[in-house]
């Protein structure tokens, strides 16, 4: 089955030409908001026409890359604009990536310009020391010089507002179908991987997501990382506006002042991540007017199921809605149509874009999500074929060849269709469980232990074994004054998903590890697990001792026996906060 959305998606553009044709057609009235400041979108413009200025006198050729590692703030904008404006590519680099991570995106990117905030100025230089490829550091947000290192070692440090003052640059208009962009994977497996992105595969996406809007002039609101994907194509996606309309910028995210911001400027459309919904409704909602606000898109992780459900009862006239993609698709696959919401879909492909199920080779056991039906697909593989599609991995032609093949992009990704095309995901491939021939589903066995009451957080990997291949060991995270037993939460995932997928492992920790996208960190978590089951614990065993045996079972006649099979409880230390949301 292929599920799709056709239409004619605008090509044959470079980036830097779509913002000036969008000044044209607007007027470039439409205003941006950051901290009690205001700039028209004509004001930006011109920023970035003089920064792209700047870059050139100071060595920056079509082709090379600019690197963004920077808090939010307008200037994440107007690098990006500069460098399209200028013929160069960009590399958002989150600024939550370690000094390692960062280094290696320098490296292996061949930047030859960073740009950062005074917050993470001492991270980039320390990461930028002795790359050959890289020109200067430029510092925005600062209007004197950076005092310079003790060492003296590293790049030059170039101030933003210096390489602005020049007189607007005439633009470096360049192929459409070359490189406007190089991000990063994650790189949670391994070191991540640079992703190409041409001005048409970074445009389609923008147009996607802007066809499918609420509507033209409705206020919107930034609190997600602008130097990442996202940012990337929020900048792109309004050189798609008929109506100027206003966007208000948050340098971090904080959910009361999210909320005032809400209410202040009468916002009917956001983005966030499900950590963040989980700290908006937290908040005492009530003292909020929140009339204004029509939709929020959720994405980066799955929304867990009570997550929605809250939201839903406590604000029901605020649709939630999910999304997916990936950076080798531009970052959009699928997006919700308004008004047409599925709970637990992620959306129809957006705009342009085919999407295949692939099957799998092992059996499912039992997958709980919405069946197919009529019409629908089986369980397997998301494969996504579209204008988003990268042109292939940096400098790696064999990878590409193995992600991309006759067309379709292999995502990596588990899921299945519905009869009218909605997407539902079931997990990544990499993390899919096989114990005993069968496909267990981490996010399955998640969703079930989250619906008892003193869990707060839960995340599930599998662990080798060499009777069954792979054991389900489930890492709990308690709420505030909750007490349950590890012990009592098998019995509990057992009543729940049946013999053959509870975990028989359950490990309460402080908190689940995430990534810098706040995604579950499951490569920290297998650095944390024994390769087989360990013995029980001596009677003097403390019980606060972190990652501590305190229980373990009996081994089965059969590892699909219907009884009783091995389980194992662990508890970590003290329950600990759950992570934020934090520069």
């Amino acid at each position: 089955m292929i599920a799709s959305t056709p239409t004619a998606v605008p090509s044959g553009t470079s980036l830097g030409r779509l913002a000036e044709l969008s000044i044209e057609r607007t007027g470039g009235t439409g205003p941006l908001i950051f901290e009690e400041q205001r700039w028209t979108a004509a004001q930006l413009a011109a920023r970035a026409r003089r920064l792209a200025g700047g870059l050139r006198a100071a060595g920056l050729a079509p082709g090379d890359r600019v690197a963004v590692c920077m808090a939010n703030c307008p200037e994440v904008g107007i690098t990006y604009q500069a460098a399209w404006w200028a013929g160069a590519a960009v590399t958002p680099v989150l600024f939550l990536l370690g000094e390692t991570d960062l280094r290696h995106v320098l490296a292996d990117s061949a930047a030859s310009f960073v740009v950062t905030t005074p917050d993470f100025l001492d991270k980039v230089r320390a990461a930028a020391r002795g790359l050959p490829a890289l020109r200067a550091v430029v510092l925005a947000e600062q209007a004197e010089p950076a005092p310079a290192p003790a060492d003296r070692a590293g790049p030059p440090v170039l101030l933003f507002a210096e390489l602005e003052s020049p007189a607007e640059s005439d633009l470096v208009d360049v192929d459409p179908s070359g490189m406007a962009a190089l991000l990063y994977t994650g790189g949670t497996t391994g070191r991540a991987r640079g992703v190409v992105l041409s001005h048409d595969n970074v445009s389609a996406a923008a147009w996607a997501v802007h066809s499918m809007r609420l509507g033209e002039g409705l206020p919107g609101l930034l609190p997600l990382p602008m130097s990442h994907v996202y940012g990337m194509t929020v900048s792109v996606m309004a050189t798609y506006a008929e109506t100027p309309a206003t966007a208000v910028l948050m340098r971090w995210f904080e959910p009361v002042r999210f909320l005032e911001l809400v209410v202040e400027h009468q916002v009917a459309q956001t983005a966030i991540v499900p950590a963040m919904a989980r700290m908006i409704l937290d908040q005492d909602l009530d003292g909020y007017d929140l009339s204004a606000l029509r939709q929020v898109v959720s994405g980066s992780s799955a929304l867990p199921r009570e997550v929605a459900d809250e939201w839903a009862r406590r604000l029901p006239g605020v649709e939630l809605v999910e999304g997916y993609g990936c950076t080798e698709a531009s970052a959009i696959v699928t997006v919700m149509p308004p008004g047409r919401t599925r709970l637990g879909s992620v959306g129809r492909p957006a705009p342009g874009v085919e999407l295949r199920i692939e099957a799998l080779n092992a059996t499912d056991g039992d997958h709980d999500g919405p069946p197919g039906g009529a019409g629908g697909s089986p369980v397997g593989e998301i494969c996504v074929r579209g204008p988003g599609v990268m042109l292939g991995y940096w400098r790696d032609p064999a990878a590409t060849a193995q992600a991309v093949r006759a067309g379709w992009l292999h995502t990596g990704d588990v899921g299945h269709l519905d009869r009218d095309g909605f997407l539902y995901l079931v997990d990544r491939m990499k993390d899919l469980i096989i114990r005993g021939g069968f496909n267990i589903y981490p996010r399955d066995v998640e969703d079930a232990l989250r619906e008892h009451p003193d869990v707060a957080e839960v995340a599930v990997v599998g662990r080798p074994d060499r009777r069954l291949g792979e054991e389900i060991v489930a890492f709990v995270q308690l709420g505030p004054g909750a007490d349950v037993s590890a012990e009592a939460l098998v019995r509990f995932g057992r009543e729940r998903l049946g013999p053959l997928r509870y975990p028989r492992e359950v490990r309460i920790v402080p908190a689940i590890p995430l990534t810098s996208m706040l995604k579950t960190d499951r490569a920290a978590l297998r650095t944390m697990l024994t390769p087989s089951i360990p013995p029980a614990p001596s009677p003097a065993a403390s019980p606060a001792a972190p990652l501590e045996p305190s229980a373990h079972g009996s081994s089965p006649s059969s590892p699909l026996s219907p009884g009783d099979s091995d389980s194992v409880a662990w508890h970590g230390g003290p329950v600990g906060p759950a992570p934020r949301v934090s520069s």
